[in-house]
């Protein structure tokens, strides 16, 4: 519960004329950065500091972005055609040759980005950033610096990500170790099988990593077929051993998708009990993973944007909204009940697995939220409207779709 504001204080805030998902019509009282209060329509209006108008706009939670990568973005940049061929090591190589012809600096990329997911009404992102012998920690200490810039407006999280490889690449592995300790928050990883030919090796020392630094993993796993059922297997068996269950995460596990749906079912179960999450971007040519079975079966599963106008995707504007509609498109979901799904695996899943208060709309929460015209959240979702106000911790942050500067 919320602490009421002291008798004769004024609160903050007042949002009058607004309307909830479950047909609450009135206004949030907001007070040090939490909504103190719901005060229904025709009630007289409490007294704050500000009093904003909803406009009969729909109130809906704050999206959480559970899967980027602000360092490889070209936001607010001018168009770089893409150049790579679709094969996953031209992509890597073919960065290699581009990053050091930009001429915008990771910092002012992944910043631009940001400011992005700030005006769509995305409160929390999760980023990996690529760790390699070319670059070392420059890319992290890049996305450091955007972080503390639009610190009070969203949250950051870092996974040290090892693009290239490890067992390939010898000193990766150092400095993934630096990089924790230098501000990264999960230890990353990638294809085991496909990239660094030693499944054993790769994870090992991932693992091995997380458990001294004490932090949590987030493998990105496209293997296909029974290459990458085996890789996930053994995923959930180091996440067993090391009693981390509930810190690791499988980025795509596009495996899934076509795998038969017993050994579907099977590896739910398996993955449920390890403890091991799955975010999927709802994207690619690949089959979607069955989120729907794999939530039943008790796997956290959520959702991110993945790459956004980048130099592997030149598509993309980091609405997590607009995401969510992608994932109903992609999974064939239709009923009300599947976009409601799709809304939560884009908001309160991807903040359980970034270890944030789920986002709502109840005295308490934080007053994270966003204001779009729609009759309900299936119908924003279906049509992932503007937004048109933003709140983050019961600060305007964004209005009308783009990001407000805060106040000098």
């Amino acid at each position: 519960m919320a602490r009421q504001p002291e008798e004769g204080a004024m609160a903050d805030c007042f949002v009058a004329n607004v309307r909830l998902d479950d047909g609450f019509a009135g206004g949030f009282l907001i007070d040090k950065g939490r909504i103190a209060a719901l005060v229904t329509a025709g009630a007289p209006a409490p007294h704050a500091k500000q009093t904003i108008d909803g406009h009969g706009l729909l109130a809906i939670p704050a999206l959480v972005d559970g899967h980027m990568h602000l360092d490889k973005t070209l936001a607010g940049g001018p168009w770089l055609a893409h150049q790579a061929e679709p094969q996953r090591m031209s992509r890597i190589e073919t960065d290699k040759k581009i990053w050091p012809m930009l001429n915008r600096s990771v910092e002012q990329r992944a910043t631009a980005l940001l400011d992005w997911c700030i005006g769509h009404g995305t409160a929390h992102v999760r980023t990996h950033v690529d760790v390699d012998l070319e670059g070392g920690l420059s890319k992290l200490e890049g996305v450091l610096a955007a972080k503390a810039s639009r610190a009070g407006e969203v949250t950051v999280e870092i996974v040290a990500f090892p693009q290239s490889g490890i067992m390939r690449c010898p000193g990766v592995a150092d400095l993934l170790d630096r990089a924790v300790q230098s501000g990264a928050d999960l230890v990353g990883g990638l294809d085991p099988l496909e990239i660094d030919r030693d499944v054993k090796g790769h994870l090992d020392t991932v693992f091995e990593i997380a458990d001294h630094r004490a932090k949590g993993v987030d493998i990105h796993l496209h293997e296909p077929g029974e290459m990458g059922l085996h890789s996930l297997d053994q995923i959930c068996e180091r996440t067993t051993a090391l009693g981390l269950g509930g810190k690791v995460t499988v980025s795509h596990g596009f495996c899934l998708g076509s795998a038969p749906p017993d050994k579907q079912k099977a590896m739910a179960d398996r993955m449920a009990k390890a403890g091991v999450g799955l975010v999927t971007h709802g994207g690619a040519v690949w089959a979607v993973p069955p989120l729907e079975l794999l939530h039943e079966h008790g796997v956290l599963v959520f959702a991110g944007n993945d790459d956004v106008r980048d130099t592997w995707n030149p598509i993309g504007n980091a609405d997590m909204l607009e995401r969510a509609t992608m994932i109903c498109w992609r999974a064939d979901y239709r009923r009300d009940t599947q976009l409601r799904f799709a809304f939560e695996l884009c908001s309160g899943h991807g903040a359980r697995a970034l270890g944030q208060p789920v986002p709502a709309i109840a005295v308490g929460a934080d007053a994270s939220f966003a204001l779009v015209e729609a009759e309900h959240i299936p119908a924003a979702v279906a049509g992932h409207p503007r937004r048109e106000l933003v709140l983050h911790r019961g600060r305007v942050v964004g209005r009308d779709g783009k990001r407000v500067p805060a106040a000098a």
